[in-house]
């Protein structure tokens, strides 16, 4: 029996990137919320709620990276060249919020490290966004390598996708506190939540509609028949996911919201696949083009087989044991 092992690479890449986002994005929303609590205890209690999984949150970016330079190693070489300062500028800030997180509990200057947590979260997940941006434009590849230039990244498009991913993730980190957190914090959460969430389905329209004039695949994809009967099914769902989430914050549920959330960022990121198929590099590269030798991905997938069990299996324990509400008094370090 044989297999596409190219559209397998591509799914396992897909998969991983989808597991970074939802993942790390709920700890770089709680950063990003920061700001809008003041109180020590306050602070503390938003950042015991992530610290013992945001640093396995962030094993899935190196999974996607590295998967995707192994086994696509065409999209690597042309797609890093036209990302460079956003991708610097995004692992910097991933860095120093995890500096701050850690140096926040020892140093006498724990509101300085509260302003790099919050700053470090916010950048990185701008820069995330606009690299996304950048990508659904088009990156410009001439004879297998990048020909554009240093700032083509730099787009009122990317820039609302950066933007876009900052209201994304500030939802995502209002709904996990609120699942989280008990008392002030979590009525505090559940009110950010509220305006946030028409925030987030603004974005989304914003991007949905502007997305198919960028280029004619994608509104072939979005407006031609028959496409459109089945693409037509993603804004729906996003309505409906976005209901719920709204019934969710109004009964005051505590795992409706977070999920519901959780369910707008996988529509979106079906909606981005629908798009993309079968591209690996939108206009320029597909999957097929872009993949290493056979024999290559067939080793890789060897190593996938028995890497991604492992990490499924340390993800799921982490969250067990540290499921249900935080109490400050319980402590973490």
């Amino acid at each position: 029996m044989s297999f596409d092992l190219a559209t397998i690479w591509a799914a396992i890449i897909a998969f991983a990137v989808l597991a970074y986002v939802v993942m790390d994005g709920f700890d770089l929303g709680t950063g990003i919320l920061m700001p809008f609590f003041r109180k020590r205890d306050e602070r503390d209690l938003l950042t015991t709620t992530v610290a013992p999984v945001w640093d396995g949150n962030e094993t899935w970016l190196v999974l996607g990276g590295g998967g995707l330079m192994a086994a696509f190693p065409v999209v690597y070489a042309t797609v890093l060249p036209a990302l460079y300062m956003p991708v610097i500028l995004m692992l910097l800030s991933l860095i120093f919020r995890g500096v701050a997180l850690e140096f926040r509990w020892r140093s006498e200057i724990r509101r300085g490290w509260d302003t790099g947590f919050f700053a470090g979260s916010l950048v990185a997940a701008f820069m995330q966004g606009i690299a996304l941006g950048a990508l659904v434009q088009g990156i410009r590849i001439e004879d297998g390598q990048y020909a554009g230039g240093w700032w083509d990244w730099l787009t009122p498009f990317s820039l609302v996708t950066g933007i876009a991913l900052v209201i994304g993730y500030a939802l995502l980190g209002a709904t996990w506190l609120n699942l989280k957190t008990e008392g002030p914090v979590q009525a505090r959460a559940r009110r950010l939540a509220a305006p946030t969430t028409i925030a987030m389905i603004a974005a989304i329209a914003i991007v949905s509609l502007w997305t198919p004039f960028i280029n004619r695949v994608y509104f072939e994809r979005w407006f031609g028949w028959p496409t459109a009967f089945f693409s037509a099914l993603v804004p729906l769902a996003v309505i409906a996911c976005a209901f719920w989430l709204w019934i969710g914050l109004d009964r005051k549920k505590h795992l409706q919201p977070f999920l519901a959330a959780l369910g707008l960022f996988v529509l979106s990121y079906a909606g981005l696949g629908i798009s993309f198929y079968p591209y690996m590099v939108p206009g320029a590269l597909t999957i097929e083009e872009a993949a290493a030798p056979e024999s290559s991905l067939r080793f890789l997938l060897v190593g996938a087989l028995v890497l991604i069990p492992i990490i499924l299996a340390y993800t799921a324990y982490a969250y067990w044991v540290f499921r249900g509400k935080v109490d400050l008094s319980e402590g973490y370090h």
